[in-house]
């Protein structure tokens, strides 16, 4: 039970520090609304709920990142930003993949 009580409390970090993690939440809230209002799927459903996964994990992985370079160096370090931006580069490929998955997934919906 500890580790889901450590797990609980790096989301709770996550909340306060990365308001990138709370729009990826509420952006997941609309989304998964948009599945009930569209009555999409369980195919399309498996499709969002991985995609809105992946956003979610990466970005929790990216602030990971950014903890341990913080906390190895507080000076400027060309590899130290490497790190950073590679790792925010990663969310932002999950995000335009997810964003894809849900316009092939959305737009037929719509215009039905």
């Amino acid at each position: 039970m500890k580790r889901f009580s450590y797990a609980f409390q790096g989301m709770w970090v996550l909340l306060k520090k990365d308001y990138k993690f709370l729009m990826h939440l509420i952006t997941a809230f609309v989304v998964v609304c948009f599945g009930f209002f569209f009555n999409i799927s369980r195919i399309e459903w498996l499709l969002i709920i991985v995609s809105i996964g992946l956003v979610i994990a990466f970005e929790v992985i990216n602030t990971a990142v950014e903890y341990v370079v913080d906390l190895v160096t507080e000076d400027y370090h060309p590899l130290a930003k490497h790190a950073k931006d590679v790792a925010a580069f990663s969310v932002l490929i999950a995000a335009i993949v997810a964003f894809i998955v849900g316009l092939l997934i959305f737009i037929p919906h719509i215009f039905k």
